[in-house]
């Protein structure tokens, strides 16, 4: 599932109490079940409490079926009535993206081991791609059935990140603003400054980081035009990145991170021993 800070902080404290919505103007209530958008897709879920915050209201909501991890605080615009209409615009929308309610995907297994893994990122096209460790798995273009769900690395996104990759995804499709091209910094400079960072810490760079980074970059320049772009960024890509260019040395931060949301079910097509995975797993939660 895409994912937005649990804690959205901040309440109406400093606002005048003019500007503070009155409690009769709550529109959803406590114990309500709902629906909710998350990522590309709507799901089921209640609210469990509503609070004025930064002057208007959220709802921390628990989708039903799935970790409590997942539990989150969202506006009103994340959220409709449980009603025979809204209902059906749920249905419309996993149709359009395939999705097969009776198979729950690696990724609903990982959520529900805890893994926190996904955004809200993927919500048309790269959606599909993002979803991994979340509950839009299914939504991705990986087929089905291969790979080892058992073996999947569990990367837990930290909360700020999850907002991030939510507030992303929110820009490209819904505002129609994507990142100006190059990014500052790239996702080379990105790497080299860990690196440089972890020099400074450990005493000396570890072969075993410099390999892990020599990875990361690898498969952000694979994925990025297959799996990393939303529908409505590929034309910037084709024109930004030429034959001569990789994609890591002209995208950022914001691209990269939805690599994260995409490695755990990359990385399950790779034979690695358990071990290695473990250490592999660290680092990738260092790097975050």
């Amino acid at each position: 599932m895409g994912n937005s800070s649990k804690d959205d902080s901040a309440n109406s404290g400093d606002a005048s109490p003019g500007d503070v919505p009155s409690s009769d103007s709550r529109i959803y209530s406590a114990g309500e079940k709902v629906l909710a958008y998350h990522g590309p897709r709507i799901y089921e879920a209640k609210v469990q409490k509503a609070e004025i915050r930064k002057n208007e209201w959220k709802y921390f909501v628990h989708y039903l079926g799935w970790n409590k991890n997942w539990d989150e605080w969202v506006g009103e615009s994340r959220l409709m009535k449980n009603t025979d209409e809204n209902i059906e615009k749920q249905h419309a929308l996993d149709k359009k993206q395939g999705v097969d309610k009776n198979v729950k995907s690696g990724r609903s297994a990982q959520a529900k081991a805890k893994s926190s893994t996904d955004a809200k990122v993927d919500k048309e096209d790269v959606k599909n791609n993002v979803s991994k460790g979340k509950k839009r798995k299914s939504d991705s273009g990986v087929e089905k059935g291969s790979g080892n769900a058992e073996k999947l690395i569990k990367i837990q996104i930290p909360a700020p990140l999850k907002k991030q990759l939510v507030d992303d995804w929110d820009f490209v499709n819904q505002q129609d603003k994507l990142v100006k091209l190059p990014r500052s910094p790239t996702v080379d400079e990105i790497l080299t400054k860990y690196l440089e960072y972890k020099s400074k810490k450990d005493g000396v760079a570890a072969d075993s980081t410099g390999e892990v980074l020599k990875g990361i970059r690898l498969y952000f320049d694979k994925a990025l035009p297959m799996m990393l772009l939303y529908k409505k960024e590929r034309k910037q890509c084709s024109e930004a990145v030429g034959d001569n260019a990789s994609p890591s040395s002209i995208y950022g931060a914001e691209h990269l991170l939805r690599l994260f949301v995409k490695l755990p079910e990359l990385l399950a097509y790779v034979n690695i021993e358990e071990e290695t995975l473990n250490r592999l797993q660290l680092k990738l939660l260092d790097f975050l």
